[in-house]
């Protein structure tokens, strides 16, 4: 059987929103936003779009740019855009590694679920794509980052995830997440860390509501899904103790 990557195969199953902390994580990134007018927002891994859009809808005068390299998952969030004749959002494929933005472009950046996977070179592809975040926020800009906190037993714990979810992810200790920020210019003013709730069942009645959260567990217990469904429920529950999700707030310092 042809194993799938994690994000994927949630995905297939019918997960619209694949974020380590839920919306718990979500909403305290987003209450460091001022929505106000001429303010632009970029959000980097948007999958769907389907944050970015609820935003949009709400703050008409901000504008919102969300970019991923998934060129299935833009296309269906600039269908959504012209659905709902929306004027201040804008969806594009774009590679994290080589924003097409001028410096200085955005007042803030979302980024959630994305640092953990890149693992290309270690911690170096993580810089690169921080590197980048810095030069198109603005001075003063804020940061905003969803991520996997590693507790205890880093190596096992990365190795154990990296199995279930059958790629290779580099969650790191809160110290080397800091670390990581500070090299690349910026100054954590914020963070907060909690349980992680992407496969409990609360946390997926809170992101995906209930009909849906029954769609993706029937999905998951499907023939063709449900060894892959068990391995990941099994390994999240057992690694409770060991990583947790992390949101940063980071601003860019000159």
């Amino acid at each position: 059987m042809k194993k799938e990557m994690g994000h994927k195969f949630l995905k297939k199953l019918g997960k619209t929103r694949l974020r380590p902390g839920g919306v718990k994580g979500t909403d305290f990134l987003l209450a460091h936003i001022k929505f106000e007018a001429g303010n632009r927002v970029l959000e980097v891994a948007c999958n769907r779009g389907i944050n970015l859009i609820s935003l949009a809808k709400r703050y008409p005068k901000t504008t919102f740019i969300g970019i991923d390299v998934d060129k299935e998952s833009i296309l269906e969030a600039q269908l959504e855009v012209v659905r709902n004749n929306l004027k201040n959002i804008e969806f594009m494929r774009v590679d994290a590694f080589h924003l097409t933005f001028s410096d200085n472009s955005f007042d803030y950046i979302i980024n959630e679920a994305m640092l953990t996977m890149l693992t290309m070179f270690s911690d170096k592809s993580k810089s690169k794509a921080l590197n980048e975040y810095y030069r198109v926020l603005k001075s003063g800009g804020l940061l905003l980052t969803h991520d996997i906190l590693l507790l205890n037993n880093y190596e096992e714990t990365r190795k154990t995830l990296s199995d279930a979810i059958n790629m290779n992810v580099s969650p790191l200790p809160k110290e080397n997440w800091l670390s990581l920020f500070e090299e690349a210019g910026f100054k954590t003013v914020n963070y907060l860390h909690d349980k992680l709730t992407l496969l409990t069942v609360s946390g997926l009645v809170d992101d995906e509501g209930i009909l849906n959260t029954l769609k993706i567990i029937k999905n998951g217990f499907k023939k063709e899904n449900r060894s892959q469904f068990i391995k990941m429920g099994v390994v999240f529950k057992k690694l409770e103790k060991d990583m947790n999700f992390i949101c940063f707030v980071n601003k860019k310092v000159l």
